[in-house]
């Protein structure tokens, strides 16, 4: 194995300079993304002194049962900042966080859960009083410090075939990154989904799994993916926006402003890390062996897209766009009133703007992503 390499993360920054605030941080992402990582490098560059605890450790939930005033002073006597790691994991913790920010000064709480839905369902009692973080596997933005041009391009193959987890990118081998991967979607990342479902379809949520790693960059019917897996559309519904909620997918609508032809209905599903995407359907052949190129990159380049506009805190919608006779673009985005369109290109920066979307959208922007652009296009 590699020598440890530090990734100097995007948000470690951003969350430093939240830590004055009399706030609840809240620091949501899949299982393995560095959370507890990012933490330790909090706590070193603070000048505040921090209680940092674990929600999976019994003496922690022990700790804070008592939901009181009294003993949380006590608790945090001579601290300032109180961090919980997986903290989906201590009952009613945004209730007793919300007790302890509204009467406990000065302190700061980070709490970090790996899965959005525990977080907030119980976030309720924190509205008002929360900084949401959410971090991702790590981004090309975040790799430049510690490589350079030659080596970002000769790297590329490997993001797209086993992704950029913070542990992959240290193993040395394509084995041991094969092997990683496999455990990480067998054993990791899918725990809270299974334990919110009760074990009862986890074969079910591997087939949808499978069966959307396929469709990557194609429209998903909903009804047709149930007939597949033998369940109703609204249970394949719920299934996807668990998934979503821990951090595995995500969706992206049809974009219309109302021409008759465009299609809005629509969802296209995409994986935030293609090696997890990969790793669901055990094929990590390098390209020149894929049929299925395009999608690794168009999942990759989404996706980086994401990460860019989200920890630089842009405001962006983001579309696919599509009209029923077969006219499309691979995103559109809307940020302040302003479009602006995207085809993907692995092979070719050329393509041609869509007569039906430069017609209906004469003031929207549009360039091809390729491979000779795409890193200024992910903030590189």
């Amino acid at each position: 194995m590699m020598a440890a390499i530090y990734y100097n993360r995007v948000l470690l920054q951003r969350m430093l300079e939240g830590l004055h605030k009399q706030k609840v941080s809240l620091l949501i992402g899949a299982r393995r993304v560095g959370k507890t990582a990012l933490l330790r490098e909090i706590e070193k560059a603070t000048t505040k002194k921090a209680l940092r605890l674990n929600g999976e450790d019994a003496e922690t939930r022990e700790l804070l049962q008592q939901a009181s005033i009294a003993n949380y002073t006590r608790l945090l006597q001579g601290y300032s900042l109180l961090m919980i790691d997986e903290a989906q994991f201590v009952p009613d913790i945004s209730q007793k966080a919300k007790l302890m920010i509204d009467n406990i000064e000065p302190l700061h709480i980070i709490l970090t859960g790996s899965s959005a839905f525990y977080l907030m369902q119980q976030g309720a009692p924190l509205t008002g009083r929360t900084l949401t973080y959410q971090m991702y596997p790590l981004g090309q933005m975040e790799l430049k410090p510690v490589e350079n041009l030659l080596q970002t391009r000769q790297k590329l193959e490997e993001r797209l075939i086993y992704g950029t987890y913070p542990e992959v990118l240290t193993l040395e081998t394509l084995q041991e990154k094969k092997t990683y991967l496999n455990e990480l979607v067998n054993t990791y990342l899918l725990k809270d989904v299974f334990a919110f479902d009760s074990l009862r379809h986890a074969q079910k949520i591997n087939d949808l799994l499978k069966l959307l790693a396929f469709q990557v960059g194609n429209e998903v019917n909903m009804a047709e993916l149930g007939r597949q897996l033998d369940m109703s559309k609204n249970t394949v519904e719920r299934y996807l926006e668990l998934l979503a909620k821990a951090f595995v997918l995500y969706k992206r609508t049809g974009f219309s402003r109302n021409l008759r032809k465009e299609l809005v209905k629509s969802q296209k599903w995409y994986f935030y890390d293609n090696g997890v995407r990969n790793a669901f359907i055990m094929q990590f052949q390098p390209l020149a062996l894929r049929q299925d190129i395009g999608a690794l990159w168009e999942n990759y380049l989404l996706t980086e897209r994401i990460k860019f506009h989200d920890y630089n805190g842009h405001l962006v919608n983001s579309y696919f766009w599509r009209t029923y006779d077969q006219q499309e673009l691979d995103l559109v985005e809307e940020e302040n009133g302003q479009l602006r369109a995207f085809e993907l290109k692995w092979q070719t920066p050329k393509a041609k703007h869509p007569e039906a979307f430069a017609k209906a959208y004469p003031e929207a922007g549009f360039q091809v992503i390729h491979q000779e652009n795409y890193l200024d296009w992910i903030g590189v």
